[in-house]
């Protein structure tokens, strides 16, 4: 029950791949990553975008050359430009000294643009030269500045619609898009939720572990906040513990009100969506009740009164 994951490592970011839809994710970025091209990771806040970003790095032939990545929303429009492009001694007020951007600092390596969709449009402008491969000059600069970067970008926003509204430029979406990564929300991807939280107790505290308890409200509860909101649980409780043993004592009190098996109380009045989760449980579970139960965050025991009510023994081998 408490048996640590296998990780991976991507610079400074451990990325964990234990569900299939994660498995196979991760093969299509080893394939992606041996091309230069633009990629737009997608997906909501928390999701694990940047660590996907790093692994392209990692996989990729600059693997060996610089990582370079920016927040576009955790900085202010007129340092932004700055900060990409570089500035040359006294281009502005309190430029002292010449800086290079981190177009520059990114040469053969890799820059990633975190929350690329906060972009305004004078700076969609701009970077759209860059990415076409356009020599540009630092701000005050009389140099032309060439570099060699492969961008990859990441959003939690929906760019199309951003398009369609004109908040966001096509031809600068069409160029970060070459290649698209959908990254799906943690309550999606349930067999990632307990490798997670495993390994952020360990980096905590080694000798703590989770309660049965606690494990099956881990895997059940809907994740808004993602892989990010189960970090900041995990150390929450790891601090505040007492014993060897996180309970549910020790968690936030909307995990004891808001998860997947509460879920399927709520659906007493379409009960055919119910008996299809349960089924599927089931099928991707090969029968097992105990992993089926696991999958959908509730005992064991309320899986088979269920099972029971809908007569889905009749209908499949179970177990």
């Amino acid at each position: 029950m408490n048996r640590l994951p296998e990780t991976y490592k991507f610079l400074d970011s451990t990325a964990i791949f234990n569900s299939e839809v994660m498995k196979r994710l991760r093969a299509q970025v080893e394939k992606i990553a041996a091309s230069n091209a633009t990629v737009l990771i997608t997906g909501e806040s928390g999701s694990g975008k940047e660590v996907i970003a790093r692994a392209l790095h990692h996989f990729s032939q600059r693997a060996s050359k610089s990582w370079v990545d920016v927040n576009c929303a955790a900085l202010p429009e007129n340092l932004l430009e700055s900060e990409l492009f570089g500035y040359e001694k006294g281009a502005f007020s309190g430029a002292d000294s010449s800086k290079p951007g981190l177009f520059e600092m990114a040469d053969r390596g890799t820059l990633f643009l975190d929350e690329i969709g906060e972009l305004d449009p004078k700076m969609q402008a701009k970077l759209l030269r860059a990415l076409d491969g356009s020599s540009y000059y630092r701000i005050g600069g009389v140099r032309k500045i060439s570099v060699d970067v492969r961008l990859v970008a990441a959003t939690n926003r929906d760019l199309k619609k951003a398009v369609a509204e004109g908040r966001f430029r096509a031809d600068l979406y069409h160029r970060l898009s070459q290649i698209r990564i959908p990254i799906p929300p943690l309550r999606e991807r349930r067999d990632d939720i307990l490798p997670l939280a495993l390994h952020f107790l360990a980096e905590q505290n080694a000798a703590l572990r989770f309660s049965r308890e606690v494990t099956e409200k881990l895997r059940a509860y809907t994740w808004p906040g993602n892989v990010r909101e189960l970090q900041n649980v995990v150390i929450r409780a790891a601090v505040l513990v007492r014993g060897k043993e996180i309970t549910l004592a020790d968690l936030p009190e909307e995990f004891i009100h808001d998860s997947f098996a509460d879920g399927l109380q709520g659906m007493a009045v379409l009960p055919e969506l119910e008996r299809d989760a349960i089924l599927k449980a089931l099928e991707e579970s090969s029968g097992h009740q105990r992993q089926a139960a696991e999958r959908l965050g509730i005992s064991r025991r309320t899986l088979q009164r269920r099972v029971r009510s809908y007569g889905l023994s009749k209908s499949m081998t179970i177990h």
